[in-house]
This record gives C-alpha cells, sequence and structure tokens, in this order.
C-alpha cells in the first residue's frame, strides 16, 4: 500500500470512525436516491469518557508514530482535533453503487491541494487533480475500494466526497447554499427524523427487497432454522442502529418489518438467536476472567423485544466491566 493510499485511508476511516434525545436533522446534500444514510459525530465519539480513557492515547500513538504523522502535516490535519463530523448517503448496488459524504471540520486548503498536486506528481495512478466546472476535485484510488473517491471542499469547514464527480460538485453547491429544502424519499425522511442527533453514530435506511440469506449464512445455529430466518428477513423493510459512546456504551437496533405478524415470527427467532448467543458466554468468561463482568453484563442486558411493526435490539456495557475486559481492573 503506498503512502498515499494508506493516508486516504486513514483519512476516510478517520471520518467514517456520535440530554435527552433530540430528532437529527436531515442533510440537504443528500440526493433523492439516497437509500441509506450514516452519521458519525466525531467529536462526541473523542469527547466520551471511555473513548478517553482507552482509546484516545493509544490513537495518539499510532499517529505520532508512523508515516502518517508526516502526510498528516502536510495537509495541515490533525483528525483529532480537526474533524467534528461525518455525514453521508448510499443507494445502489454493486458497480452501480454510490456514496455522498460530508466532513465537518477545520481545514487549511492550500496545504491540502498542495499536498495533493504533489501526490499526484508523484503517484498519478493513485492521485488525480480533475475539474468539473468550477470545482477542483482530488480523485483518489484507495484499496479495497471499488471506485475512485472524488473529494473536493465547499469551503474551509466542509469537504464533500462521491463516487460521482458530477454528484460531488451537486453536493458542494448544495453545502454552499446552506438551508436547502432535504430531498430524501418521504419514508427515508422519516426514519432519519427518529434517529437521536446525540448519538455517536447511528445508520438508517430503507430495505426495498432482500432476496433471502446468503448459502451457508445463518446454517448451523442451534435451534435455529435458516430456511425460515430467510423468509422472514423477507418482511423486513427497515433498518435503524444507534451506538452511544459516554462513560458507558448503548447499542440500539430497530427493524421495521412489514406488518405485525411478521414481526411477531421474526422476532420470535431474534429471541431464539440472542438466547443461543448468551449460552457461549460463560465459555468466554472461564477463558478470560477478566472478562467475566462483561460477560455477566451482556447476559444481562442483551434483549429483545417487539412492539407492533418493530423488532429491537439493546444492549448496554459500563465502562468498568470494558476496562477490566481489557486488562484495566484489579
Amino acid at each position: 500500500m503506498s503512502r498515499l493510499t494508506r493516508l486516504g485511508a486513514g483519512l476516510l476511516a478517520a471520518a467514517a470512525l456520535a440530554a435527552p434525545a433530540r430528532a437529527a436533522e436531515i442533510n440537504p446534500i443528500l440526493p433523492p436516491e439516497t437509500e441509506a444514510v450514516f452519521s458519525v459525530n466525531m467529536r462526541q465519539i473523542l469527547d466520551a469518557n471511555l473513548v478517553k480513557k482507552f482509546v484516545l492515547g493509544q490513537a495518539k500513538q499510532m499517529l505520532a508514530g508512523n508515516d502518517a504523522a508526516k502526510e498528516l502535516k502536510e495537509l495541515g490535519l490533525d483528525p483529532l482535533k480537526d474533524i467534528d463530523s461525518l455525514t453521508g448517503g448510499t443507494w445502489g448496488k454493486g458497480d452501480d453503487g454510490n456514496v455522498v459524504f460530508v466532513v465537518k471540520g477545520r481545514f487549511d486548503l492550500d496545504k491540502m491541494f498542495a499536498a495533493a498536486e504533489a501526490r499526484a506528481k508523484a503517484e498519478g495512478d493513485k492521485v488525480k487533480i480533475v475539474s468539473e466546472g468550477k470545482y477542483k476535485l482530488v480523485q483518489l484510488t484507495l484499496d479495497n475500494v471499488p471506485k475512485p473517491v472524488l473529494v473536493t471542499f465547499a469551503d474551509d469547514k466542509t469537504i464533500v466526497g462521491s463516487f460521482d464527480k458530477k454528484q460531488a460538485v451537486a453536493a458542494a453547491d448544495l453545502a454552499k447554499a446552506g438551508g436547502n429544502k432535504p430531498q430524501l424519499k418521504k419514508d427515508l425522511a422519516a426514519l432519519v427524523l427518529k434517529q437521536d442527533e446525540k448519538a455517536s453514530l447511528y445508520m438508517c435506511g430503507l430495505v426495498d427487497k432482500f432476496d433471502g440469506l446468503p448459502p451457508g449464512v445463518g446454517g448451523g445455529i442451534p435451534g435455529v432454522d435458516a430456511a425460515k430466518l430467510g423468509e422472514q428477513l423477507k418482511s423486513l423493510r427497515s433498518v435503524a442502529m444507534t451506538l452511544k459512546l459516554t462513560e458507558d456504551v448503548a447499542l440500539d437496533v430497530d427493524m421495521g418489518m412489514a406488518d405485525t405478524e411478521s414481526a411477531t415470527e421474526f422476532g420470535g427467532t431474534l429471541s431464539q438467536l440472542v438466547g443461543t448467543a448468551k449460552g457461549f458466554l460463560p465459555l468466554v468468561a472461564g477463558q478470560n476472567p477478566n472478562a467475566k463482568p462483561l460477560a455477566d453484563e451482556v447476559a444481562n442486558t442483551l434483549k429483545s423485544s417487539v412492539k407492533e411493526k418493530e423488532v429491537s435490539l439493546t444492549l448496554k456495557l459500563s465502562g468498568d466491566a470494558i476496562g477490566k475486559a481489557a486488562g484495566g481492573g484489579d
């Protein structure tokens, strides 16, 4: 992997690595064809006590201890200070898949473009500077990313990107304009508005068609009929996942089904899966005594439930149990 490829992947990972609940806002850059929305609140994650205690120190060491530190300096970017949030949407599958995203923070545009131009001269197969209308875009070819990513700036606080050049430019225009009417489909917009704006991260999307589980997936799970599970998932209509990091961790997954009957059936299967997962926890605790408090919390807080057409899965873990499992306990 080239230095630039590592840098680009690191930046995307940093971007892609969120009081009372308040409804999330719909970002106006997301186009009407969006099928799923994601949001990562980097500032909230980095300020969370759990992250400060167990992650931030190691992250700083990693950034300071390799070639990425020099490359980030050339960009004038400190990802632990300069990136606030990432919001984006995806649609399509395979070769037709696309993404549009916006990264909010503080950016030195001159330094970033100068670094990109230098890389384009040195590694033209990985980086190119391309033009579209009034915009210059940086085209990045990254390992394990199916298409080149094109990024540009709406201003010194906003980076936008997409797999599609015209889409990236349209997103930049919308980000500059601000306050535009959201373009999402009605059902997806309603799903986004149900998410918690203060979450560390959330992802939600509509399921237009589920063709069943791939061959071999779901087989061999005690007490679960894989074929039946695959049929039940064909009634899945939406999925939303929220992760909250504070001093503790809270995970919520909500799955909207076609009707109450399908929700009840799938809820029963999910309950079986939860029970099976809990059955393995004593083995985990036996192999690592430090993990016993964490295993006990999973056993007590991992729950599934059904309410009308919605099936939910929840999990809560304390920072103390996580610390002991990581070897930081007494």
